[in-house]
């Protein structure tokens, strides 16, 4: 495969793979996701996009997670754990019945975490040398997060799963004896974590492997921020703004925009950019350097606030009480490029801007080349010179018709949309709104944008129960949507390769 260039004219879908069909109620690297890549190469695509593929915490989201390097146990395919012999056929034979359609999260965690356990026991009464060796090599190779990732999650378990805050002070503050002594005491629940973790990694290469090999190129997602409750935050807590109980004094939030009337109040700790200058954001470096690991281009969600990012006080009820701090800037992603060369971008700049911010960000995006979003279902309520109508584009920026935040096509245009923007969107258009969904993926395939992607749910021409997640809300049934096996067929696959090649995107 040659290096990705997100120049070339080309196209892709988002599914998140937790979404996919599967028998152990939850989408993984198992069969399907094999077929899923088979069917982006038989419907002309190049890209596959994804969330996050940490391990969620709160919530079950894919942005709120215990790692920023580490993998989500939930996406290991059981059956090629047999495969492999680290289970057996009467292992898996009293897996429960779960939905086709949403992942019941708890019941899934649960069920397979025994799985995982079981799986990890077998490989320490009968792995071969060579699987020893491998597992051996693996650890050696990811230690600068992996020892630290395995200790947090073996502590939080000792601990019922409360946050790291709520530990006995001695491990809050990291004391030395106490990390030694809790190392010993949880030294076999600490190596299963990172088993857990060299089973996900292999698991996932394989499956990028697969992708790569058929010309389809993974775009992962880095969000700007890590979870308050994170072995990143635990381990490296002179990174953060905290007191010295360690206890936030600021934390991240957006103000009132197009989604919520308060602002999001999202909770992260921010980062101390002044202190991570000082060794030329190794953290950060180290962050990329796995996210382009398990992809070949990363979405870096919120990028504005490289440029500036919202600061709300710790203890605030709402995100409207916040003020604008200026970010690391350029001098950050010249610390990337130095460490890593020229790296595959894609630039979430999305939301409300003033004219010195929106000036700020585009001025970081054009020094570095990094293409910024244009999302269809905004596009219809600004009159004819709003800036995410296709005919307002300049070629450098990634067209989608929704995103995991947005509803779907049909959910939109049934629900979630006015009457005003439906009126312009068939206007604009020139369609009745019969077939909403495939008439906003033909107008970002036919626009000028060098890259246009859809999520699979608007391939699908789902409604709003399809919805992947509502910004500001927590819980069901965010994150859980699923796609029933075979519903992606053939034809879709061919009706998409044809407007793919109609409209010049064909790889």
């Amino acid at each position: 495969m040659t290096s990705p260039s997100l120049n070339d004219r080309l196209s892709g879908i988002l599914l998140h793979p937790t979404s996919l069909p599967g028998r152990f109620g939850i989408g993984d690297f198992g069969a399907k996701a094999y077929q899923f890549v088979d069917f982006l190469v038989a419907a002309g695509q190049s890209y596959w996009q994804m969330l996050p593929l940490n391990p969620t915490g709160y919530g079950d989201s894919p942005y709120q997670t215990h790692s920023a390097f580490a993998g989500n146990p939930m996406l290991i395919n059981i059956e090629r754990l047999v495969d492999a012999g680290y289970l057996t056929e009467a292992d898996v034979a009293d897996a429960p019945h779960f939905s086709d359609e949403r992942v019941d999260f708890g019941a899934v965690n649960h069920h397979k975490r025994r799985l995982l356990n079981r799986a990890f026991a077998n490989f320490n009464t009968g792995a071969s040398n060579e699987q020893r060796q491998s597992f051996l090599t693996f650890c050696e190779q990811h230690d600068h997060w992996l020892d630290e990732f395995a200790l947090f999650m073996a502590l939080k378990e000792a601990h019922d799963l409360e946050p790291w805050q709520a530990w006995e002070d001695e491990l809050i503050h990291r004391q030395p004896e106490a990390l030694s002594r809790w190392r010993d005491k949880l030294g076999e629940a600490i190596e299963e974590h990172k088993y857990i973790q060299w089973r996900f990694f292999e698991q996932w290469l394989a499956l990028k492997r697969y992708a790569n090999e058929r010309n389809i190129r993974i775009i992962g997602d880095i969000p700007i921020f890590v979870s308050m409750d994170s072995a990143d935050v635990w381990a490296n807590p002179h990174l953060f703004h905290f007191d010295e109980d360690l206890q936030p004094t600021v934390i991240s939030g957006v103000p009132p925009d197009y989604f919520s009337e308060t602002g999001q109040l999202w909770g992260h700790p921010l980062y101390r950019w002044e202190v991570m200058a000082q060794n030329d954001y190794a953290w950060w470096i180290e962050r990329f350097r796995m996210a382009f690991t398990q992809a070949d281009v990363a979405r870096i969600d919120h990028f504005r606030g490289f440029y500036n990012y919202w600061e709300v006080p710790a203890g605030a009820e709402t995100a409207v009480d916040g003020r604008w701090i200026y970010g690391p800037g350029a001098a950050f992603f010249h610390a990337v490029t130095d460490a890593l060369g020229q790296v595959a971008i894609i630039a979430e700049d999305l939301g409300d801007f003033d004219e010195e911010s929106r000036a700020g960000v585009d001025a970081l995006q054009e020094e570095f080349g990094y293409p910024g979003m244009k999302v269809l279902q905004f596009a219809f309520a600004g009159g004819p010179n709003d800036p995410f109508l296709p005919h307002t584009y300049i070629r450098d920026c990634i067209a989608y018709t929704g995103t995991h935040d947005n509803d779907t096509i049909i959910g939109w245009y049934q629900v979630t949309s006015t009457e005003a923007e439906r009126n312009c969107a068939r206007r604009y258009l020139a369609r009745d709104g019969s077939d909403i969904a495939w008439d906003l993926i033909r107008l970002a395939w036919s626009s000028v944008a060098c890259t246009a992607v859809t999520p699979a749910q608007d391939l699908l021409s789902l409604g709003h129960e399809a919805r992947m997640n509502t910004p500001g809300t927590v819980g069901p049934p965010n994150w859980s949507w699923r796609f029933r096996p075979g519903t992606l067929t053939d034809e879709i696959a061919q009706r998409l390769h044809d407007m793919t090649q109609v409209y010049g995107r064909l790889p």
